[in-house]
């Protein structure tokens, strides 16, 4: 009746004005559901690692390699992509399930009180006692045979007049075998699920050093991203302070009357847009950090969020500049890319996934036997009957099963015939990405070369340009028009020669990742997750 009331009230309290229906039903609901209010919480997820090594000075000191390593301890999205292997281990350990061994029990007590109505029946009140205890193993095995043993003893005891053995115990030991002759014969069939699973991981263990292998790049990118912001910040405080100092200059002149009144406003005009200029580039450095601290997981701890960055590494290349040509930076792409070994593991899979198809089309013919030995006595003549198999009995029978039409598994053929059309499309698909990615990377560092050195050409003729008009100025023979373009000239001339070298040494991580060769360059192994 409690129960009555309690199903009542949860099911018309919510209909109560002014009370949430769903704050006020579900906690009831879950008590009424034997669930508990307190959930066991999931364990915390690894902090950030290594960060506070590289803190120096009351800043977050770190060199390219540095970044790399806290990456790839750090960063968020290697966790969820690394997930994929775990899942594909577990996958195959699945996959050994219907090979694994049953052992099962079981005991069973009944007694009865029933009236007589004939003589023959050995009592007026039949009191009987029943109890039957049950023992068996089963398996099958990878070659598809499947083998049963069980054991049961039953003991009846009765006040019947009429038993001529009571109690009585009776013993059977029973092995059965059963194997298919057609459908499921053999090992691959039954080993094909092991072997598409062991595909699997492979494939799963290329497409995480594939993303590895990206997020690598990315941490390269936004580092040398963190450094041509900063350098350009540089460059467009310095253009600032010449304007200013420009204006100083015509300010002072104005003031001995060696200036018209209306030329001041050039300079400073180029005060205030410089001063934009500069405003733009601190805050395209933040943000340029922001992304840096996220990538190494610096973001994740609230004491080095508010450190302040110091990357140690210079933009301008030294030593002799690497050299390569497409042919081959193709063979090495040919040679190392996860890419084309998740795609031929994925094929391979396919290849499986017909034949067990096609295996599926058979019909099922199978052969089984069984052996049993019986024994009815006291107990220990009856389990010596049953086990010597005084009183044996045995059989066997062939089962065939036909379908005149089977769709199911025509469409299961066809759906992998399509599958591996597909898997193949997307290898040559992915074959032509990689082909594209290194052309258009060896092109770019081709053309980051030539940049920096027609950069620092025109650096240095812009300077030489500055000072001259520096000097006619000063002369009286040219305006400060002149001055002020020479300086907006080598200031563009200084972020373009920042921007070529920042260009050449992300060029060079991408002919690296192009290649495949990207994770030996900087010494990173991966391993599978430890359980």
């Amino acid at each position: 009746m409690r129960l009555l009331r309690l199903l009542v009230v949860t099911v018309f309290f919510p209909a109560i004005p002014g009370v949430p229906a769903q704050a006020q039903e579900a906690p009831r609901l879950e008590r009424l559901l034997g669930i508990g209010t307190r959930q066991k919480p999931a364990p915390p997820l690894t902090p950030p690692q290594g960060l506070q090594d590289h803190v120096a000075n009351g800043k977050l000191v770190l060199s390219l390699d540095d970044t790399i390593r806290l990456a790839l301890s750090n960063n968020t999205d290697i966790r969820l992509d690394r997930s994929q292997i775990e899942f594909a281990q577990n996958n195959l350990h699945r996959t050994h399930g219907p090979f694994d061994p049953l052992v099962t029990s079981s005991f069973a007590d009944n007694r009865t009180k029933s009236p007589t109505i004939t003589q023959i029946q050995g009592a007026p009140i039949l009191n009987t006692l029943s109890q039957t205890t049950t023992f068996g193993y089963a398996e099958t095995f990878q070659t598809g045979t499947n083998f049963q043993s069980s054991f049961s003893a039953s003991k009846l005891s009765t006040n019947s007049s009429l038993s001529t053995l009571n109690p009585s115990i009776a013993t059977d030991l029973q092995f059965s075998v059963t194997q298919p002759l057609l459908r499921n014969f053999g090992l691959f069939p039954n080993r094909a699920p092991i072997l598409i699973a062991q595909r699997n991981l492979k494939q799963a263990r290329a497409s995480f050093q594939g993303e590895v292998n990206d997020i690598i790049l990315r941490t390269v990118g936004n580092y040398w991203n963190v450094i041509l912001a900063r350098e350009s910040l540089v460059v467009q405080r310095k253009s600032l302070e010449e304007a200013q100092k420009s204006y100083d200059h015509d300010k002072k002149a104005l003031s001995l009357g060696a200036l018209p009144p209306l030329d001041i406003y050039r300079s400073e005009s180029q005060v205030a847009s410089r001063r934009v200029g500069v405003i733009q580039a601190e805050y395209a450095l933040k943000q340029a950090e922001d992304q840096f601290r996220q990538i190494v997981g610096a973001d994740l701890d609230p004491a080095i969020r508010v450190l302040d960055l110091e990357l140690i590494d210079q933009p301008e290349p030294l030593g002799d500049l690497p050299n390569t040509d497409i042919a081959t930076a193709l063979a090495r792409a040919l040679a190392n890319r996860p890419e084309f070994e998740a795609a031929r593991q994925q094929l391979a899979s396919d290849e499986l996934i017909i034949r067990l198809a096609h295996n599926s089309l058979k019909p099922d013919l199978e052969l089984s036997g069984f052996y049993t030995g019986n024994g009815v006595a006291g107990l220990g003549d009856s389990l010596s009957q049953t086990f010597h198999f005084t009183y044996p009995a045995y059989g066997a029978a062939l089962s065939l099963s036909l379908p005149v039409k089977n769709h199911s598994a025509e469409a299961n053929l066809a759906d992998a015939d399509a599958s591996r059309r597909r898997d193949q499309y997307r290898e040559r698909q992915t074959n032509q990405n990689i082909t594209l990615e290194v052309t258009n990377a060896v092109h770019a560092l081709e053309q980051a070369k030539l940049s920096m050195e027609a950069s620092k050409v025109a650096l240095d003729l812009a300077q030489k340009s500055l000072r001259a008009d520096e000097r006619k100025y000063e002369l009286g023979a040219e305006t400060v028009f002149f001055v002020l373009d020479s300086q907006i000239v080598l200031a563009q001339a200084e972020l373009n020669l920042i921007q070529a070298q920042v260009n050449f040494q992300v060029a060079v991580a991408q002919v690296d990742h192009a290649t495949g060769d990207l994770l030996d360059h900087h010494h990173v192994q991966i391993l599978d997750p430890q359980k």
